[in-house]
């Protein structure tokens, strides 16, 4: 399953975007451009700014604001990448070197920066104060769960509902913010704006615990990135939780002492094995399409329309994928 069905209902818009995008990055600072650009540039799914595109259309957007948010939103997203590869001691991104190994980690934290400051300039440009109070609460609460995760790094007694709060305030809090925002853009609805919220936060949710998956199990030139990264640098995810939780003695043992020791690469292909054998990995797909179908709860009240169907599609799209 591939993201082609977006392309009909917002393609046009995402060129918008992509318009929205190149001009907020104008500085007068070449090395700021360089990096902004290169990070930008390096394609990626763009799923946040998508998300917004399709719950404004599916609420109306009568001040014509998607196209700003949605580029705003991306650059959130890419100030937060920015930062995480530079903790993370990334040195692979979709494909392609990360833009701390081409350009050194000061400036791609310092790049971050930019993006934040830019992208809350733009916001400001809108008027709508609540557009302000969504995007605020939002990057504080990913900070939190970027600060609870180092905090986990290597910690092996990380259950799970300390895992899903992780996820939620780390990667799905700015799915919720942009389907949020989308529902704003439209007329004043709370209830709506509470529907959608719901939606981005399962949506998100299935997203990173299908990149959890795919960690062990995708192609790494589908993914962009080595398989095992999580592992090599501690992070706790679902099937390593889960197979902590059922597995037997000695796969409980070997995944352990992988998560303790820093998972070294050359403990990948056991604990992978181990994973397999424990069904955990099966058990977090699992994970995964329940959370999308949460996602298609959320918006069981709205009004059928092309851009509600086109979201139920990604619902289903962020459980099955395989990239």
């Amino acid at each position: 399953m591939t993201l082609d069905f977006l392309t009909a209902p917002i393609g046009a818009d995402m060129a918008r975007v992509d318009d929205v995008l190149r001009r907020g990055l104008a500085s007068e600072v070449v090395l700021i451009r360089q990096i902004a650009e290169y990070i930008v540039g390096g394609g990626g799914k763009r799923l946040r700014p998508a998300l917004l595109l399709l719950a404004a259309k599916a609420c109306g957007d009568p001040g014509g604001h998607r196209h700003t948010l949605a580029a705003v939103v991306e650059m959130i997203h890419t100030a937060t990448l920015l930062h995480d590869d530079v903790v993370d001691e990334s040195s692979q991104r979709r494909g392609r070197a990360t833009a701390n190994a081409m350009f050194g980690n000061a400036a791609s934290v310092l790049v971050g920066d930019f993006l934040y400051s830019r992208a809350f300039q733009m916001m400001v440009g809108t008027g709508r104060v609540r557009v302000l109070e969504i995007l605020s609460d939002a990057t504080n609460v990913i900070a939190e769960g970027e600060v609870m995760q180092l905090i986990h790094a290597g910690d092996a007694t990380l259950d799970e509902d300390g895992y899903v709060d992780v996820i939620r305030r780390k990667t799905a809090k700015l799915f919720e913010a942009a389907a949020r925002l989308g529902a704003v853009l439209g007329e004043p609805d709370r209830a709506r704006e509470e529907a959608f919220a719901r939606y981005g936060m399962h949506l998100g949710s299935a997203f990173q615990i299908m990149d959890d998956v795919l960690d062990y199990t995708g192609d790494a030139a589908a993914i962009g990135k080595n398989l095992g990264d999580d592992l090599a640098e501690g992070k706790m995810t679902l099937p390593l939780i889960r197979a902590l939780a059922v597995a037997g003695e000695a796969d409980r043992a070997l995944v352990r002492h992988a998560i303790e020791g820093g998972g070294r690469l050359d403990d990948f292909a056991p604990v992978r094995a181990a994973l397999e054998r424990s069904g955990a990995l099966a058990y977090a797909r699992d994970r995964a399409r329940g959370e999308a179908r949460l996602a298609a709860d959320a918006l069981a009240g709205q009004p059928p329309g092309p851009d509600t169907g086109t979201l139920l599609q990604l619902a289903t799209f962020s459980a099955d994928r395989t990239y």
